[in-house]
């Protein structure tokens, strides 16, 4: 994988679901080597590390820095500690002027769960999971910071070397749509703009609801207006899948992507037994 082409396109998707007070500057380097990596995992990384850099700057603004650079570690002793051999990294940064980190905080960020944020704000699995997709990889992820001065976290990827070409596969090209309407529901404003903006960009109208009572009324004004329904299961006041059986009422083969991550309420076969679903052609 040639890492900047993903994240490029992240990047994309992020400067429409941030507020004017952040800037975005990007220092990419395009001779990047190339890295054994999941492109959708890369993409994953760079959104929640963004999401944690937007919330440090929440309050008073700031500017979010994100760059690409090829790096050759020699330092041994710093590798040994991390069960890392040294060698040539691609190195994936972001820096924000946010609030920064204590450090009794930084020992236990990386714990799953561990969270400062809100009720609402976050579940402290964030950079759990991009420690574990960075491990799985062979790197490793350090952050440097201090409070009132910002963070800088950065993710070290190993290069694949020039002569093991064959191990690089292209990326799949998403299929893009042809206008076709879609109703989005999600009760988090940021993934429903994040959705959105994704979705329009690959060729979809999509009108999009953070409510699912408000999706439904959607729906009732004009109910041959939509081609497909994509909703979350778990959301305040009616369920994704109360949803989906309310809108199946109406129109009987009504195509749904119901969207859970752990959900013990509805799996693909309760989907079927119980709201009827039609299976996407």
């Amino acid at each position: 994988l040639q890492p900047a082409q993903p994240i490029k396109e992240a990047l994309k998707l992020l400067r429409p679901s941030l507020p004017a007070t952040i800037a975005i500057k990007c220092r990419i380097d395009p001779d990047t080597q190339p890295i054994l990596a999941d492109p959708t995992q890369i993409h994953q990384i760079l959104m929640n590390l963004c999401t944690n850099a937007f919330h440090a700057m929440e309050q008073s603004g700031g500017t979010l820095t994100i760059t690409l650079r090829n790096q050759h570690s020699e330092d041994e002793q710093q590798q040994k500690q991390r069960d890392v051999l040294p060698g040539r990294f691609v190195v994936l940064s972001v820096s924000d002027t946010g609030t920064g980190i204590s450090p009794e905080i930084q020992e236990r960020i990386f714990d799953p769960y561990f969270t400062t944020k809100e009720a609402g704000k976050g579940t402290g699995m964030g950079l759990a999971v991009i420690h574990g997709i960075v491990t799985s990889h062979g790197g490793f992820i350090t952050c440097a910071s201090e409070p009132g001065q910002g963070t800088t976290f950065q993710v070290f990827f190993p290069a694949i070397e020039a002569e093991q070409p064959s191990t690089i596969k292209p990326v799949e090209m998403i299929p893009r749509g042809n206008s076709e309407r879609i109703l989005y529901v999600d009760d988090e404003k940021t993934l429903v703009e994040t959705g959105k903006a994704m979705l329009e960009r690959l060729g979809y109208e999509v009108t999009a609801r953070s409510s699912s009572l408000e999706a439904l009324r959607a729906f009732h004004d004009r109910p041959d207006h939509f081609d497909v329904l994509i909703t979350d299961q778990t959301m305040p006041m009616m369920t994704g899948a109360d949803l989906a059986r309310r809108v199946l009422e109406v129109r009987p083969r009504m195509p749904i992507i119901l969207c859970t991550g752990h959900s013990n309420l509805v799996n693909a076969e309760q989907a079927k037994a119980q709201g009827g679903f039609v299976p996407l052609p």
